[in-house]
Parts: C-alpha cells; sequence; structure tokens
C-alpha cells in the first residue's frame, strides 16, 4: 500500500471515531421507542368542559359539553387538546386554527375565564379541575367557538389601514425612514387582530356598533404617528366625534389580555392626547 493510500485510510479511520461526538439525528426508530414509552404511562384524564351551539339546530340553547383528555397523550397546549377531542372523540366540534405558533391570531377564544390564544395557552395539569372554554364574549356566534368577525373587521377597514400621502416619493423611489422613527412602531405593529382585547372590553361590549374598540384604535394611532403618512390630521378628524374614540374608559382590560403583551390601553390614551393637543 503506498503512503498516499494509508494517510486516505487513517483519516478515514479518524472520521470515523469521531462522528459519535456530533449531535444525533432524531429517527424513526427513536419516535417508535418515545411513543412505547410513553403508552406505559398511567392515563391522565383532564376534564375540558367546551361550549357548543349548533346554527342548524336553532331552538336548542347553548350548553357546555363535556370531554376527558388523557393528558399523557396530549400536547401541552389547550389546542392540543381541542383538536385531539376533534380527531378522536367529536369531529363535529368547531374552531378556528392555523399557525399554532400565536402568530395568526384564529384560535382566539376565552379560556378559564381570560380571552387568549388557544395555541400559546398551556394546559393546566391540575386534574381537580376542570378547563372551561367558551368563544369570545359578546360576539354573534357562528357555530361553537366561532366567533362572526365581520363586523370587526369592517371597522378595521374604516380607519384605512394603509400608507397615504399627498406627495409619494418621485421616479418609484422608496418611502425612506429614519431608524428612530421605525422603532415609534413597535408594540404596535405587532398586533395580530385576534379580537382578544376588543372583545375583553366592556366598552365595546355595550357599544360595539360605534365605538371602534382598542384593536382598530391602536392600529388606527400605528398610521397615525408613521413618518411616511401624510394624513394624521385626516384620520384624527374622522375619530372626532363622542363615540368612536371617547367610549375608552380606560377600564384596561385590553392591555392586560393582549396574548402578544401589546398596550392598546396607551395608544389610544396618546391618540386623545394628540387631538387635545390640535
Amino acid at each position: 500500500m503506498s503512503i498516499a493510500a494509508r494517510s486516505l485510510k487513517t483519516s478515514l479511520s479518524r472520521r470515523w471515531v469521531a462522528s459519535p461526538l456530533a449531535r444525533p439525528f432524531s429517527t424513526t426508530a427513536n419516535v417508535l421507542m418515545a411513543s412505547s414509552a410513553d403508552n406505559t404511562k398511567e392515563p391522565n384524564f383532564k376534564t375540558f368542559e367546551i361550549y357548543r351551539w349548533n346554527p342548524d339546530k336553532p331552538t336548542e340553547k347553548p350548553a357546555l359539553k363535556t370531554y376527558k383528555v388523557d393528558l399523557n397523550a396530549c400536547g401541552p397546549m389547550v389546542l392540543d387538546a381541542l383538536i385531539k377531542i376533534k380527531n378522536e372523540e367529536d369531529s363535529t366540534l368547531t374552531f378556528r386554527r392555523s399557525c399554532r405558533e400565536g402568530i395568526c391570531g384564529s384560535c382566539a377564544m376565552n379560556i378559564e375565564g381570560g380571552n387568549t390564544l388557544a395555541c400559546i395557552s398551556k394546559i393546566n395539569r391540575d386534574t381537580s379541575k376542570p378547563v372551561k372554554i367558551y368563544p369570545l364574549p359578546h360576539m354573534n356566534i357562528v357555530k361553537d367557538l366561532v366567533p362572526d368577525l365581520t363586523h370587526f373587521y369592517k371597522q378595521y377597514k374604516s380607519i384605512e389601514p394603509y400608507l397615504k400621502q399627498t406627495t409619494p416619493p418621485t421616479n418609484g423611489k422608496e418611502n425612506l425612514q429614519t431608524i428612530e422613527d421605525r422603532k415609534k412602531l413597535d408594540g404596535l405593529y405587532e398586533c395580530i387582530l385576534c379580537a382578544c382585547c376588543s372583545t375583553s372590553c366592556p366598552s365595546y361590549w355595550w357599544n360595539q356598533e360605534e365605538y371602534l374598540g382598542p384593536a382598530v384604535l391602536m392600529q388606527a394611532y400605528r398610521w397615525m404617528i408613521d413618518s411616511r403618512d401624510q394624513f394624521g390630521p385626516q384620520r384624527r378628524e374622522k375619530l372626532q366625534n363622542k363615540m368612536s374614540l371617547y367610549r375608552c374608559h380606560t377600564i384596561m382590560n385590553c392591555s392586560k389580555t393582549c396574548p402578544k403583551g401589546l398596550q392598546p390601553g396607551a395608544a389610544i390614551a396618546k391618540i386623545k392626547y394628540m387631538m387635545a393637543a390640535e
């Protein structure tokens, strides 16, 4: 064997010996072994009481229906339990869901008395207490846990949530913005329009036909302070009435319940300050 061949063989041997130190990959065998281990656990059943209403049976009143879920065979989030119930126990259960990452806002509902997203709400593993799940409060219901958000989105459309300019950049240039001006939008643009805040607001419950609510007003403020937008005064003028903005009584349920940790109440207060100063 030549010196070059022996050197190559030694190099390959060293690489083969070193490979076990690398991070192991997940394999089908590993997954099967994990599943077998999980199946040996004693069932740990949790009770879920879920709001049910079927529009095809309008004479039947809404009611809570009880389901049992084995937490040892279920993911950690409430959405995992809902999907498991729908797949294995009751395929008629209706709810919205999409991203499973707290980004889309589809699975907004009232869980254990508070508005939140089912996909980021952990299941309380205390099996002595049931988890009660309702749709977002004070909304018309399409079916089960699905609220009708038609009016909510019409209100969002009414604030014209897009850039408006009288003198746009010439020659197709970009709308430039400084780093400082861009930072002003932090805590505003992250809103996913899940409606958790608006449906937790008593003022919105009582006046939602005219009061825009926390989510829509926070987005209105987001465009008012965008340095690239040139219609701030006109946007505020549209709110200059006794209902659209001033039904907010700073109860602050909106800021407490926001699953993204945003502050709609603070945004509304800043709009009021801007309008008072004009």
